[in-house]
């Protein structure tokens, strides 16, 4: 008799699946199987999320700590940072399950997701921020520059929360601390329920180019400046408004032709919309272990083309 899967299981491989459709699907300017690039490939985004699920699910751990153990298990097998981002966000999701288990399958689960991962935001510490400080040194990202106050250079003196809500107003990701998650529960999530479920890597697309047409990319602001993160989002936006008329559409090539030749042009500008992508990834795992035995754990559909 098969053992089934425990709440603890889904939940890694819901994250696992995320990671994966993320390298799976061409998103323009990220690395992907397809579309490799900014000396990243995509096998080490695969080893990344191998290496960092068992810290990010270890039951009842702190936020800080999940955090810096998984950038430091990816670090020794990728090298390189790879995944912060994702990192950053899914640790305080991961928390809020411990308290979930039993009431993440009933028709308000998200509703419940959303107000555990609130009541974990509010209790992050001083350890908290000094974990993540720790981790963010050690993944090095590109143009991280300084801040006025709470620098991840010098030690934090304020909570984890406390510390990311200085930065809400230039990173999308400390906005999630800010403000509950509300771009994952709300923009993600309705991304996804606008796409058939039967096709993943398409609802993987519409998730990521909802993003990114909604707010400036903030990898890109810190390396390049917000007026070329607007300028992207700019055309984020006319892009997703054409691939989106013609993905139900059995004549959408020249949407896809589109953003293929967008994702060339990003690349060859050493353009990464990574922070749009890190948000993507973990609305997957939202919506994965929100319905296990739907789309995000399941293999590709036949003619699941992006």
């Amino acid at each position: 008799m098969t053992t089934p899967p425990t709440p603890f299981d889904l939940a890694r491989a819901a994250f696992l699946a995320a990671c994966r459709l993320d390298v799976e699907t061409p998103k323009p300017g990220n690395v992907s199987v397809a579309s490799e690039g900014h000396g990243m490939t995509a096998a080490q985004f695969v080893a990344s999320a191998q290496a960092a699920v068992g810290p990010l699910f270890a039951h009842g751990a702190p936020v800080g700590k999940r955090i810096l153990e998984a950038v430091a298990r990816t670090r020794e097998v990728a090298g390189c940072n790879t995944n912060l981002g994702i990192v950053l966000l899914v640790a305080p999701l991961a928390a809020a399950l411990d308290e979930l288990d039993e009431r993440v399958g009933d028709a308000r689960a998200a509703q419940h997701w959303r107000a555990a991962t609130e009541r974990v935001l509010a209790r992050l510490t001083v350890d908290d921020a000094r974990d993540a400080y720790r981790a963010i040194a050690l993944a090095n990202p590109g143009g991280l520059g300084e801040a006025p106050e709470q620098s991840v250079h010098t030690a934090p003196t304020v909570d984890l929360r406390a510390a990311m809500q200085l930065a809400a107003h230039r990173d999308s990701i400390a906005r999630q601390y800010a403000n509950g998650f509300a771009d994952i529960f709300e923009t993600g999530l309705a991304a996804v329920d606008d796409m058939p479920a039967e096709a993943p890597r398409l609802v993987t697309l519409n998730v990521f180019l909802a993003f990114l047409a909604r707010h400036p990319d903030s990898h890109i602001v810190r390396k390049h400046g917000m007026a070329l993160a607007q300028s992207v989002t700019l055309a984020a936006r006319a892009q997703h408004a054409r691939w989106r008329a013609a993905a139900r559409e059995t004549a959408g090539h020249d949407a896809l032709r589109d953003l293929h030749a967008w994702d060339t042009e990003l690349k060859s500008r050493g353009i990464n919309p990574g922070t749009s992508a890190d948000l993507t990834v973990a609305t997957l795992f939202v919506a994965g272990r929100l319905a296990p035995q739907g789309w995000v754990c399941a293999p590709p559909a036949r003619g699941d083309e992006t």
